[in-house]
């Protein structure tokens, strides 16, 4: 399962009772994180969760309100002893710019460890989380993520015995290694059945609508998208700054038929969001508000 909390959901900057843009994801021991804006991390303890096990924090772009609690934040770790080296994926550029953020966290106990992203999609498996980061339209480049929980096929008893696989590296073969005693290879296949629907996640933001964003979030069980205007009278604004209304939200998810949608990052402007959720759901029925510290846990489907 894959607990998921939407830390905060402010665009351009804080405002009481709403922190800037973070998510985090807990998964068999290891947390994620996707951007970190001011006071995530001041979130994280408000919400009871623990920023010792962040192994990982992808960022989408490197405005400010995504990026701005990071210098905090490493430092919160270091002086809790963090040892551990932490994994930080980013648009290309990525180690430019944290160091110069370091200038305020010069010194930490543990290893940073850099991936800069340059191609239109790009796949990484870090700590069990299959990472999909894709190209968004921002006016700067900028990225949304699918996260996938992949499930292997169901494992039958009978097929293992059918090809005589003892049954000492019956759990081996579960787990996906293939294993070589003398000149026979046994291989998952042989155990196996075909691989079982896992858990998706999409979290994309600051960007139009376009096609890469339905594309990648297709069939997830939760699509987490901005959502900077609810009015819609600002169509105009949106498309000027580079940012979605509640509605076109709205639209990539049904396009997407993915299973619940998020909205977040909002407009300092946008005081009440759930007063145009309305709009959203017309399009969108299972469309909702995002609020700070909203949680989930995504389970795999108990019927696979």
């Amino acid at each position: 399962m894959l607990d998921v909390c939407l830390l905060g959901t402010s665009g351009m900057m804080p405002l009481p009772g709403r922190w800037l843009t973070a998510l985090m994801t807990r998964y068999n021991g290891s947390s994620l994180l996707i951007d970190c804006g001011e006071g995530t991390q001041i979130t994280i303890k408000e919400k009871g969760w623990s920023f010792h096990s962040i192994d990982t924090i992808c960022f989408t772009h490197y405005h400010g309100d995504h990026i701005s609690g990071l210098p905090g934040l490493l430092l919160s770790m270091g002086n809790a002893d963090r040892t551990e080296p932490v994994t930080l994926i980013g648009p290309k550029g990525l180690e430019r710019v944290v160091n110069a953020l370091r200038v305020i966290a010069p010194e930490l106990p543990f290893d940073l460890n850099f991936i800069e992203l340059s191609m239109e999609e790009e796949i990484y498996e870090l700590n069990g989380y299959h990472i999909k980061a894709f190209q968004v339209k921002h006016n700067v480049t900028c990225y949304g993520y699918s996260l996938e929980i992949k499930r292997g096929g169901r494992f039958f008893p009978e097929k293992a015995m059918e090809n005589q696989i003892p049954q000492r590296y019956w759990n081996r073969l579960q787990k996906g290694e293939n294993i070589t005693e003398g000149e026979i290879t046994y291989t998952p296949e042989m155990v196996l059945g075909p691989e079982r629907k896992g858990i998706k996640l999409t979290y994309c933001t600051d960007t139009r609508p376009v096609k890469s964003i339905v594309d990648n979030a297709m069939d997830s069980d939760l699509f987490i998208c901005e959502g900077m205007y609810g009015d819609k009278d600002k169509d105009n604004k949106a498309k000027e700054y580079k940012h979605m209304t509640f509605m076109e939200a709205a639209k990539l998810a049904k396009s997407a038929r993915v299973k619940e949608m998020w909205l977040t990052h909002y407009s300092p402007s946008l005081t009440r969001p759930e007063e145009f959720i309305g709009d959203a759901k017309s399009i969108f029925r299972n469309s909702k508000i995002g609020k700070d510290r909203k949680s989930i846990t995504l389970e795999f489907d108990k019927d696979e």
